[in-house]
């Protein structure tokens, strides 16, 4: 499969079988991500990758620090920027109303929501969860690398027929997760992923967000 094809066919996946994949396997996922780009060669990343108990012991850390705060832990690296403007606004209202028309759980019913919205902190059910950790003494630079590091990660899972799910919603216990892996205080968890089989029968599967077309967001100068 091309490339063009594995970032077509690449997709949010909300809905993972049980069946298990091993440390040898993500071992494999992780020495071809390590060849991503990196400005100066910094190579500005850390994985944390959890299965088993440990998987089951944060997904049961996630749900008590919610219970207590359930806006999430404060911190200095929201989640989205306050104040989003357009068309910014709009494209993440639309990719959640979608999700939940998707699901059949109508805007009044809060309850199903949220229930949807704590499945994050199940990887969706997928057996591994890997959490991308970076330091503090980074830039906007280094984490926009972080971020490749991340889809090539992503990519190399797709071509493996596996699937990935990006999960930012794990910046919101990022205080208590930093307890939990005992990291120095210079390190910071960003997020996390979720890495499984997809289930083919969840309708939730079925969600595919939209993408501006090229001419929405490219300029071309200076071609005849």
């Amino acid at each position: 499969m091309s490339v063009a094809e594995l970032l077509r066919k690449r997709m949010s996946i909300r809905a993972f079988t049980d069946q298990p994949v091993d440390q040898a396997t993500v071992h494999r996922l992780l020495d071809s991500a390590r060849w991503s780009p990196s400005g100066g060669n910094l190579q500005p990343w850390k994985v944390i990758v959890v299965s088993g108990a440990e998987k089951t012991a944060l997904e049961r850390l996630a749900v008590e620090t919610l219970l207590n705060a359930p806006k999430g832990e404060a911190g200095e690296f929201p989640i989205y920027p306050e104040g989003l403007e357009e068309p910014y606004r709009s494209r993440r209202y639309k990719i959640g109303e979608d999700l939940y028309a998707l699901l059949g759980i109508p805007r009044e019913d809060k309850p199903a929501r949220l229930r949807q919205v704590a499945r994050n902190y199940q990887f969706f059910g997928a057996p591994v969860g890997i959490f991308f950790v970076i330091d503090r003494c980074m830039g906007h630079g280094q984490w926009a690398h972080l971020g490749m590091f991340m889809q090539s990660l992503a990519l190399a899972a797709e071509e493996q027929g596996l699937a990935t799910c990006m999960q930012e919603a794990w910046g919101m216990v990022r205080e208590s997760l930093h307890r939990h892996f005992e990291l120095p205080e210079r390190e910071l968890v960003y997020c996390g992923m979720a890495l499984g089989h997809p289930e083919p029968e969840a309708p939730v599967n079925g969600l595919r967000s939209e993408r501006a077309p090229v001419e929405a967001f490219a300029v071309f100068k200076g071609f005849d």
